[in-house]
């Protein structure tokens, strides 16, 4: 049945061993998000990497996420032991159809792509401004960095780095 839901879907997969299954949905801001699918004896786990641990705002982040979980279909964001950033999920194995998984692999897609820029800025945003310094100061393309040129006005640029 997961198997049938991930093809209609049309989705990259791979079977790596029984009851497992590594989804690669494809993304905008986000490249791709893997997604792990783990069928036990009772219920089905879904699992999404979203960004590593943040290097700062660490507790703005968490409440971000905190808050945002109260308005998502399914999933929710969780931490694990590093503190790197997860959707996660877990249904009765008498819940899983194709609909539900295709909606669950939805609001992941939904989630880690619609939320990946504002992730970034909130926890990397010190890592982005020195990125696009360095990037400027020896004429490199600046262009995937255009999601977060609002961050790059001229004080930013004057200002000196921080430890």
């Amino acid at each position: 049945m997961i198997e049938a839901a991930l093809a209609e879907a049309e989705v990259e997969w791979e079977h790596p061993r029984p009851g497992t299954y590594v989804v690669t949905l494809p993304g905008t801001r986000k490249l791709s998000t893997t997604c792990a699918l783990s069928a036990g004896r009772h219920s089905l786990s879904v699992n999404a990497f979203v960004v590593r641990r943040p290097d700062e705002n660490a507790a703005a982040v968490h409440r971000w996420m905190l808050e945002r979980n109260t308005r998502l279909y399914g999933v929710g964001y969780a931490l694990d032991r590093l503190g790197d950033v997860y959707l996660v999920a877990r249904l009765p194995l008498a819940a899983v159809t194709p609909d539900e998984v295709d909606r669950l692999l939805g609001a992941v897609l939904e989630e880690a792509d619609g939320s990946f820029n504002s992730l970034l800025e909130t926890g990397f945003g010190s890592a982005i401004r020195r990125e696009y310094r360095w990037r400027t100061s020896r004429g490199e393309s600046t262009r995937n960095l255009e999601a977060f040129s609002h961050m790059f006005g001229e004080a930013d640029e004057e200002r000196p780095e921080a430890g």
